[in-house]
């Protein structure tokens, strides 16, 4: 579609975002997911609602990416 080989379309992506394909939709997910926790969705609701199959895996990649455990971050972020 874009015209280019999968090599040179990750290339001018990283170039554009700093990050990754896969980088960029992890991020995506996850900020969905901190909206969602905001909006008073437990972690596992939330975490399963953007893609998540296993609940583990999204504390670990929420906590790497934000600093705090989902559960925290969404007691903190409601006050």
């Amino acid at each position: 579609m874009a015209g280019m080989g999968s090599a040179t379309l990750h290339r001018h992506f990283r170039a554009a975002t700093a990050m990754s394909p896969l980088q960029y939709q992890k991020a995506l997910r996850l900020q969905e997911a901190r909206r969602r926790l905001i909006a008073n969705s437990s972690a596992s609701e939330a975490a399963y609602a953007v893609g998540y199959e296993s609940e583990p895996q999204f504390s670990r990649d929420y906590t790497r990416m934000f600093g705090i455990p989902p559960g925290r971050d969404a007691v903190r972020l409601r006050r």
